[in-house]
């Protein structure tokens, strides 16, 4: 195998639809050497019809495919499909089917590659439970444009329609909901299919007792559709012919980070690690490798070498398997200011509805920064008592995922940790590896790929910028304000321009950047003012 050479800094998003990549016999990527998009014609050509089951039948098929919800929680699917039949028989109504392809991590794509290629497949397994639970409203959350173009498409080619008619079986639509880490999250997609905001109430409801409408929902990600109408098409035994025993099947992987080209991969499970990254040209020298995206774990690079994609393996070399994101990191780079970089994201992603994500995570943020700015073990010490504050006590599981995020980055790196805490550094720069989201001029109201910034020689340490947006800034111990190293997102930007116009000294301002090479350590707001 030609293994392409290792890439430069990029500072980019991911494409919607990156190359696809397919190891062994495909199964959720079957006919893509035929057509960019399976319409419904060559669809049913390349899978052949699907057959209708009872609620009993299709529960039985998911449990004997081992079947987990593939969105990250891992959830057994077979569960979740007694809960809603039993809730809905005990209240005597009609559940409700949502297929979460909400896809806000910018580090995945993999349900946005299966509804732009393979609508039909996501949709045969929707519409399979649909029928077997009696349901007669079936739901689509999807994020981008070209993911809703190829869902309303699809929707078209089978007749299916919002509207309600006569004798007709199921009722059909698309919910729109922003690119934001937190709008994929169970809860905030049934509130945006309620008509609210794509954020999380706040208060946790199991969707099997009261999801859209109120009504039972059987909600789980595009993927796990896909692999339910898959199971469905090959039987148990077919089905269990690829993968490990504990965990047959295929699994559908987005592999960005250090490498030549990011890819969506297709491999059995059980398949080692390093001939995935190998496929989309990682370097083969490795300072580790974050397993199951931005709320995943990092794994250091001789637990790479030696684990396999599934869950079992990932678990016991203290990763993940998770949403499905692996992001390897080369030798160029400082391994703890690419986490920095994505740790103040998180923090930015906060929904601001309580306290331990949205002060908690930015203060967590803060701290790696210190550390990395040569803050010491008392500065490590902070870091710490900020995260585990944060951990357990959101109203969804958004904190809990960063703090994993985080920490697991401390115990990869320990000896960029030791150099950071108790030397000058690393002596390499964040180069920009990881992924993450641009920001679109007109949702945020600031100017694209923008910053805020101080004026050191007018700034007198107000500290009202924290105040409005602490996201984004937080006070140091010296009084003065420390910036997150993070583009406005969209959803802050009206708060960002609040905090600019009340800096009494009219220090603060947004300023627009373009992608360049930052280095680790960050220059703390101390020595700004010193220099």
């Amino acid at each position: 195998m030609n293994v392409p050479a290792s890439p430069g800094p990029r500072n980019f998003p991911l494409p919607d639809v990156p190359s696809v990549v397919t190891v062994g016999l495909p199964h959720l990527t079957s006919g893509f050497d035929l057509a960019a998009r399976l319409d419904l014609g060559t669809h049913l050509h390349v899978h052949g019809p699907l057959a209708p089951m009872t609620d009993e039948q299709l529960t039985s098929l998911a449990a004997d495919i081992s079947l987990l919800g593939r969105g990250g929680a891992g959830f057994a699917f077979a569960r979740k499909l007694r809960a809603v039949a039993d809730a809905a028989t005990r209240r005597g109504t009609r559940p409700v089917v949502v297929v979460n392809a909400s896809e806000g991590e910018p580090a995945c794509r993999k349900d946005t590659v299966l509804l732009n290629r393979a609508p039909h497949l996501v949709l045969d397994g929707a519409l399979l439970a649909a029928e077997a639970l009696g349901a007669r409203t079936l739901v689509v959350a999807v994020t981008r444009d070209s993911t809703e173009v190829s869902v309303r498409d699809a929707f078209a080619e089978r007749g299916l329609t919002d509207r309600r008619i006569r004798n007709r079986g199921i009722r059909a639509r698309i919910v729109r909901t922003p690119e934001r880490m937190v709008s994929g999250e169970a809860s905030a997609v049934i509130r945006a299919a309620n008509g609210g905001p794509a954020l999380p109430p706040g208060r946790r409801e199991r969707a099997a007792e009261s999801g859209v409408d109120g009504a039972p929902t059987l909600l789980s990600n595009a993927e796990t559709y896909a692999q339910l109408a898959v199971g469905a098409r090959l039987g148990p035994q077919r089905y269990a012919r690829t993968g490990v025993a504990d965990e047959p099947g295929t699994v559908l992987l987005t592999v960005s980070g250090a490498v030549a080209r990011p890819l969506v991969v297709e491999a059995p499970s059980g398949v080692p690690l390093g001939y995935v990254l190998q496929l989309a040209g990682a370097p083969p020298l490795l300072q580790g490798v974050l397993t199951g995206g931005y709320h995943g774990s990092w794994i250091d690079a001789h637990a790479a070498h030696d684990a396999a994609v599934s869950r079992a393996s990932l678990a016991s070399f203290g990763g993940a398997l998770g949403a499905g994101a692996l992001l390897p990191v080369g030798p160029d780079t400082c391994p703890l200011g690419e986490a920095l970089r994505v740790a103040h994201w998180l923090a930015a992603e906060t929904a601001g509805q309580c306290g331990p994500c949205k002060l908690g995570l930015p203060a967590a943020a803060g701290g790696l920064s210190d550390v990395l700015g040569g803050g010491g073990q008392a500065a490590l010490a902070s870091l710490r008592e900020a995260a585990q504050g944060a951990y357990g006590r959101g109203a969804c599981k958004h904190p809990d995922g960063s703090v994993r995020f985080l920490l697991s980055a401390l115990n990869a790196f320990t000896d960029d940790l030791a150099a950071h805490v108790l030397g000058g550094g690393c002596g390499r720069p964040t180069t920009g590896l990881l992924p993450l989201p641009g920001v679109s001029p007109r949702e945020s109201g600031v100017p694209g790929d923008a910053k805020l910034a101080v004026d050191w020689t007018l700034c007198q340490g107000h500290g009202l910028c924290a105040d409005v947006v602490p996201e984004l800034v937080r006070l140091g111990h010296d009084g003065f304000p420390t910036l997150a190293d993070v583009s406005v997102p969209a959803h802050l930007g009206p708060r960002a321009q609040r905090a600019v116009r009340r800096c009494p000294a009219l220090a603060l301002r947004i300023e627009q950047t373009s992608a360049r090479r930052t280095t680790a350590p960050p220059v703390r707001a101390l020595d700004r003012r010193r220099g």
